[in-house]
């Protein structure tokens, strides 16, 4: 794949991302508002949590996206103000990417387990 066309895609992955990580925020930020009202103690909240796989596929995705538009961000920011382009700057953003899923992969399954 050409330079240009893996621009092309990681803008597109990065708009995606974006409206995805709106949608994420939104139905999180409901479910603590919901929570804190309803006056739901952290075992009740895990007790929900334990018992409904709906949860942590959400914050499983939620993880993914939030992990794919971080990496590609600071590789943005890294080339406009730092002008690190090329392979370095990819593979960097790569284990950050990486590096971001694995921590909110184990976050999620420490809750949900």
């Amino acid at each position: 794949m050409n330079a240009r066309r893996a621009e092309a895609w990681l803008w597109v992955a990065q708009r995606g991302t974006a409206v995805l990580l709106a949608f994420f925020v939104l139905v999180h930020l409901a479910t603590i508002i919901y929570a804190a009202r309803a006056g739901l103690s952290a075992a009740a909240i895990l007790a929900r949590v334990h018992s409904n796989l709906a949860w942590p596929a959400f914050y499983s995705i939620f993880v993914l996206a939030a992990a794919v538009h971080g990496a590609i961000g600071l590789r943005t920011v890294a080339a406009e103000w730092l002008g690190w382009r090329g392979r370095g700057a990819d593979a960097a953003a790569a284990a950050i990417a990486l590096a971001l899923a694995a921590t909110g992969w184990r976050a999620v399954v420490a809750v949900s387990l």
